[in-house]
């Protein structure tokens, strides 16, 4: 390669650098200096509130205890 070769890269290469360099700030833009505002936490509480007692109560349904209505048709694959 010749010294115009080298010389047209860099160039080249200075300019895409440059416009990206614009287009990037021009689309991101700066960040504001202003003074941000921050909600604040409230403390997690280690007390308990009361259940409902329409939910939560001796006569309600167990999900997790296994339910069967009548012989299943086809039990061989889960015996």
């Amino acid at each position: 390669m010749k010294k115009n070769d080298f010389a047209a890269i860099i160039l080249i290469a200075s300019v895409s650098l440059m416009v990206a360099w614009f287009t990037a700030s021009s689309l991101i833009g700066e960040p504001k200096k202003s003074a941000q505002r921050v909600k604040t936490v409230e403390a997690i509480s280690t007390e308990l509130e009361p259940t409902d007692g329409n939910i939560f109560n001796k006569k309600a349904i167990n999900p997790t205890v296994e339910r069967s209505i009548g012989k299943p048709s086809d039990s061989l694959p889960f015996e």
